[in-house]
């Protein structure tokens, strides 16, 4: 069996972890679909560039709080809420000894993050389209972490040479 399956199916991935899954009481603000005849592509425009989404590749150094679930889970419902992003789905997943992976799946696309306690480092892709706005993650993610320093790289997905 490749690897893939095995993910797919749940074999061969050893003890659970302690993975936290969005909490079915929640309310999730969800997009409605619009009518069909004022349909809009999503795509984003920045600087004047028309493009599929802006996905942010951001690098903290020197942070705090990266094996504290709780708290990167309560980060990225704020950059969600600060990006005025719509948040289909989060989860987030503790390694042991440490370090945290977690995701927020957005209409507008999704917030991703790895954590690396022992070294102070963490990883995060911020890609979105459509009105979001996720430059609003970056004080949000520095202020969360105490990041001495944090290091953001931009990508233009779906870039148009129109």
């Amino acid at each position: 069996m490749s690897q893939n399956a095995l993910l797919r199916s749940g074999k061969g991935l050893g003890l659970p972890g302690t993975t936290r899954k969005e909490d079915r009481k929640t309310k999730l603000k969800v997009a409605a679909p619009a009518p069909a005849d004022d349909r809009q592509d999503h795509f984003a425009v920045r600087n004047g560039v028309r493009c599929a989404g802006v996905h942010l590749i951001v690098d903290l150094h020197g942070a705090e709080r990266l094996n504290d679930i709780d708290h990167i889970e309560a980060t990225l419902r704020r950059c969600v809420e600060a990006a005025r992003a719509t948040l289909l789905h989060i989860h987030v997943h503790h390694f042991q000894p440490n370090g945290v992976s977690g995701v927020a799946v957005l209409a507008e696309s999704h917030i991703s993050i790895h954590t690396w306690p022992e070294a102070g480092y963490a990883a995060l892709d911020v890609f979105m389209c459509g009105a979001a706005d996720p430059d609003k993650c970056i004080p949000v993610v520095r202020e969360a972490f105490s990041a001495k320093r944090v290091d953001v790289n931009e990508l233009l997905r779906g870039r148009g040479d129109d």
